[in-house]
């Protein structure tokens, strides 16, 4: 894509956005002129983003979990590239097992990181876009926020959470020139899809291309989706010409009938 000016003035921070889909994210706000602070758990610039030298790109070591880190991130960031505009809600993680395995620590921990890491991170973004009447919030959840999935309740109620949280705050902020939307992508091409592949053949003793053939059975096109694709998603809902679209859940899965 060549690059534009549509989000020239912008700050967006994007919290996981070191690699994959947010690394894809990170990757497309930029060209399109946005400047961006990139958060992730590591204290220092990950490698991966060492493309971004020559663009407005900062990085901010930021837990989702910890409040005291998620504030101190977005003092920084203001610091280098003033009040933040443009959220996009990507740090995640992901666990399996069956229900009756999902003892309350990795219940807590599924929610902690993905459903209430994005109560904070939203808390601390929302009032520098309320003081300039203008925002953008885009939550990356997944289609299990949309529907349910054996040995992953924990993933599923947590993913269900930020979709409510989505539809709920954009009805909120209605009236006051931000929009809150969720994008849903399928099983991608990720690290997290990866290992959950790994961990698939180690279990059970299928081949990687029949592991891979389960993960994506119900995606009609019978693939992976790739991070640009979800990364044109999100971009697309921070552009000029959506402002009407909020509330929503978007679903990036090559057509599965949620």
């Amino acid at each position: 894509m060549s690059p534009t000016t549509d989000l020239q003035g912008k700050h967006a921070l994007i919290s996981g956005g070191a690699r994959g889909i947010g690394l894809a994210i990170t990757r497309l706000l930029v060209q399109h002129g946005a400047r961006v602070s990139v958060t992730g758990r590591m204290p220092q610039r990950p490698e991966l983003l060492h493309e971004f030298t020559d663009h407005g790109l900062g990085y901010c070591s930021m837990d989702v979990c910890d409040s005291q880190s998620v504030k101190h991130a977005f003092s920084q960031a203001r610091q280098q590239f003033g009040a933040v505009h443009i959220l996009i809600n990507n740090a995640g993680q992901a666990a399996s097992a069956p229900f009756l395995k999902t003892d309350l620590d990795l219940w807590r921990r599924m929610m902690d990181v993905n459903l209430d890491g994005t109560y904070r991170v939203t808390q601390a973004a929302l009032p520098d876009m309320l003081a300039v009447g203008w925002g953008r919030i885009v939550n990356v959840a997944s289609v299990a926020g949309l529907v349910g999935a054996p040995y992953i309740s924990a993933y599923c109620a947590a993913k269900h959470g930020i979709v409510g949280l989505t539809r709920a705050l954009a009805t909120e902020l209605a009236t006051k020139g931000i929009t809150v939307n969720a994008v849903c992508p399928g099983y991608t091409d990720t690290d997290m899809v990866r290992d959950a592949l790994t961990n698939i053949v180690f279990r059970t003793g299928r081949t990687h291309e029949q592991a891979l053939a389960e993960l994506t059975a119900r995606n009609p096109q019978k693939r992976l989706v790739t991070p640009e694709e979800v990364a044109n998603a999100v971009a697309w809902l921070c552009l000029p010409g959506s402002e009407a679209i909020t509330g929503q859940a978007i679903t990036v899965a090559g057509g599965e009938v949620m």
